[in-house]
């Protein structure tokens, strides 16, 4: 299978490739990636072969697309909608050292290493988890959602499509994240956070509220 990473950026995605190459020594990579100067040069060694707008032309039968972009969780959405829409077909990256026993997931999704997800775990479309980070039992996340580094989410929590959670922030247990929240770095969530809300501090409390452009964070229509 030939899978296509949109967002040549990271040099850790280098490690995640070799790592899942030494359980699926047959999976072949290569980058898109949307600067044109960055098209047509080498990251770290593999193509980056162009933009989305290459996918149309790339899609096929044994070809996957996945998604690294998570600056943004609304660029993230919307380009993978973008793949979508032109035929591709989407894959999970997911570090081989994560254990999935008991969890359930959908496409598109992006983990790294050292993530820890815990018993009836389960993650939609589109979103990406990064090292270190811990969801805890019966908790649900939703579509084209970005989870930091170092971020604990407590047991049987809701986290709704298109959340941003930053770095090193704490859910308590029972919480429920709206739709297109930010929760800020080192952030501590003691109470349900409404659609749309930026929180922030320990305990954390709603400064702002984010455009409420998108209804969800759903891929497929």
């Amino acid at each position: 299978m030939k899978v296509y990473l949109l967002g040549a950026a990271n040099p850790e995605t280098m490690r995640m490739i070799q790592a899942v190459q030494r359980t699926l020594p047959n999976q072949e990579f290569a980058f898109l990636d949307n600067d044109p100067q960055k098209q047509g040069t080498l990251f770290y060694g593999l193509p980056v072969v162009g933009g989305v707008d290459r996918v149309a032309e790339l899609k096929g039968d044994d070809v996957r697309f996945v998604n690294l972009i998570t600056g943004s969780t609304r660029a993230r959405y919307e380009t993978t909608c973008q793949i979508v829409e032109a035929g591709g077909q989407l894959a999970n990256f997911v570090h081989p050292g994560i254990d999935l026993t008991m969890t359930r997931m959908g496409v598109g999704n992006y983990l790294q290493e050292g993530v820890i997800l815990q018993a009836e775990v389960s993650i939609g479309d589109n979103s990406s988890i990064h090292m270190g980070a811990l969801i805890a039992h019966e908790t649900h996340v939703g579509n084209s959602v970005f989870i930091a580094h170092g971020v604990s989410v407590s047991g049987c929590c809701e986290i709704g499509d298109g959340t941003f959670i930053g770095t090193n922030a704490s859910i308590l247990p029972r919480i429920r994240i709206g739709r297109w929240a930010t929760v800020g770095a080192g952030a501590v969530v003691t109470k349900h956070v409404p659609d749309y809300a930026v929180v922030i501090g320990n305990p954390a409390k709603a400064i702002k509220n984010n455009p409420d452009s998108f209804q969800d964070g759903r891929v497929f229509k």
